[in-house]
Order: C-alpha cells, then structure tokens, then sequence
C-alpha cells in the first residue's frame, strides 16, 4: 500500500512538471537561464517593456546564411548581451504574422533592437556583432543610468 501511495505521488509529480513549466512566462525563464533563445510566436513586446531590452532577429528561412551568421554572432558572447540585460528572439516564420513582425515590419533579413521603453534603438539589415551591439546599448541613456547606479551599489 505505501509503494502504491508512493507511485501516484510520483506520477503525480511527473505529471504537474511539464505543467508548471509551461506557466513559466518568458521573462521568468530568461532570469533563470538569460543565455535563451526565444521564439518569435511566444512573444507579447509590452510585457517585455520596461524589463530587458528584446533583440529581434528576423528572416525568411532560419537556412538564411545572414541569420545563421548572425546566430552564431550572438551565441559567441550570449553572456555580454545578459549583463544589458537583453533577451535575444528568433522569428523565421514570415507566413506567421506575429505581433512582432507586425511592430517592427522586417523585410527579409533584419536585426532590430527595442529598447527597454519600447522603442526601436537599432535596426540593421546586415549581422552585427555583439562588441558593437553593445556599445550601441551602452550609449543609451536608460543604461547609463543603471551603469551608474550599479557604481553607487557597489564600492
């Protein structure tokens, strides 16, 4: 009797994880893994706002070779782009007219940062590599701001 009350218990377990997985909301998983790549179905722009700085990168097919250079780009330094706190999105399903394609209207290949207020710091049709991408994000004033701040935190 016991081994049985253990068994659902356990089942029950295995059962709810997937579960309670899938309630995780998109800002939840990037805190507890910022080095994710996100899908662009998945995502709700104003939800993001004021959180992280969402990195779009569009195309046509993820066979593109622009897309897939700029993929290999980003994962080459993912930890850099976690410290600007940006949460790094993949959208290659132009048939999909997600909310994100709709904001932000890419025409084949395009890297489009928003920043955290929600607007469109940076849009290029060619990869762009991460040492760049940051010291684009690091002249925002909303960055400044927190560069500044972590000074007064930290002695």
């Amino acid at each position: 009797m016991f081994m049985k009350l253990l068994m659902n218990i356990a089942l029950a377990a295995l059962i709810a994880l997937p579960a309670a997985a899938q309630e995780q909301t998109v800002l939840e998983r990037w805190e507890e893994t910022p080095t994710t790549i996100f899908d662009g179905s998945e995502i709700v722009l104003s939800e993001l706002q004021w959180m992280v700085r969402p990195l779009v990168v569009f195309a046509d097919t993820p066979n593109d070779p622009r897309f897939r250079q700029q993929l290999d780009l980003l994962m080459a330094d993912m930890d850099r782009l976690a410290e600007r706190d940006v949460l790094v999105i993949t959208d290659t399903d132009p048939a999909n007219m997600s909310e994100l394609r709709t904001a932000l209207r890419p025409r084949g290949y395009m890297m489009a940062l928003v920043g955290k207020d929600g607007r469109v710091a940076l849009r290029k049709p060619e990869p762009y590599d991460v040492r760049e991408l940051s010291r684009s994000i690091d002249k925002m004033p909303l960055r400044q701001q927190e560069i500044a701040d972590r000074r007064l935190v930290t002695p």
